[in-house]
C-alpha cells in the first residue's frame, strides 16, 4: 500500500514550483482585481480608486513578465493567465468607459469584436495538437499602451474640465488610438499564425501519405 504521507516524487515538486510562482500570482491577483474595478467604476462610482487599481494592474502585468524572464519562471499556466488577465481588463475598462461617455460604443466593440473573433482560433489550434500560441510582442506592446491610456481616460470623463483632465486627455487619447491600432494588428498577425500553423499540418500529412506507399512498395 502506497505511503499516502509521502513527499512528492521530484518532477511532482518541480510542476508545483512552475505553477506556484510570483509571476502567476500577480496574474492570479490581476484576476481578482476585475470585479472589485467594475463595482468601483460603475456601482460606487469612486473613480480614484478605480484608476489606482487600473495603474496596478498595469504595473504588475508588466512585472510578471520581467520576473518570468529574470528567474525563468515560465510556466503554462501562466501563459493562460497573464493574457486572460490583458483581456478581462481591457473589457472591464472598455465597459466602464463606454458605460460612463468617456469611449464612444464603436470603438469598444472594435476592441471586443477582436477578440471574439480569435475565439474560434482555439478549436482550431487544439485540433491540430496546438495550445494558444504564446503572446506576440506587438499584442504586449498595445497592452501596455491601452492600460496607460485607460487610467487617463477615466481621469478625463467628459464631464470633468479640471486641469488633470485637461492634461491627461489628449495624453489618452494618443495612447488609446496607438494602442488600439497595434492591438487589431495584433489579432490579425495571430490568425496568420494559425493559419500558417495548419497549412504546415497539412502539408505534411500530405507528405507522410505520399511517402507511406512508397516505403511499402519498397520493402
Amino acid at each position: 500500500m502506497p505511503d499516502r504521507g509521502a513527499r512528492p516524487e521530484p518532477a511532482h515538486r518541480a510542476q508545483l514550483a512552475k505553477i506556484w510562482t510570483i509571476p502567476n500570482a500577480l496574474s492570479a491577483l490581476r484576476l481578482l482585481g476585475v470585479p472589485l474595478f467594475l463595482y468601483w467604476v460603475l456601482v460606487t462610482e469612486q473613480d480614484g480608486r478605480a484608476i489606482l487599481l487600473l495603474m496596478a494592474a498595469g504595473a504588475s502585468d508588466y512585472l510578471d513578465g520581467k520576473i518570468a524572464r529574470r528567474f525563468n519562471q515560465y510556466s503554462r499556466l501562466g501563459q493562460l493567465l497573464d493574457p486572460a488577465a490583458d483581456r478581462l481588463y481591457i473589457a472591464a475598462t472598455l465597459l466602464a468607459l463606454v458605460a460612463r461617455d468617456g469611449l464612444p460604443l464603436w470603438w469598444g466593440l472594435v476592441l471586443v469584436g477582436r477578440d471574439l473573433l480569435l475565439l474560434p482560433t482555439l478549436p482550431i489550434l487544439r485540433r491540430h495538437g496546438y495550445g494558444p500560441l504564446p503572446v506576440h510582442f506587438l499584442g504586449k506592446a498595445a497592452t501596455f499602451n491601452l492600460l496607460y491610456a485607460f487610467p487617463m481616460l477615466l481621469a478625463a470623463l467628459p464631464n470633468r474640465d479640471d486641469w488633470l483632465s485637461t492634461v491627461f486627455r489628449p495624453l489618452g487619447w494618443a495612447f488609446a488610438t496607438w494602442g488600439s491600432l497595434l492591438y487589431v494588428w495584433a489579432g490579425i498577425l495571430y490568425v496568420v499564425q494559425v493559419r500558417q500553423l495548419v497549412l504546415a499540418d497539412r502539408a505534411a500529412d500530405r507528405t507522410s501519405s505520399v511517402e507511406a506507399p512508397r516505403a511499402g512498395a519498397a520493402t
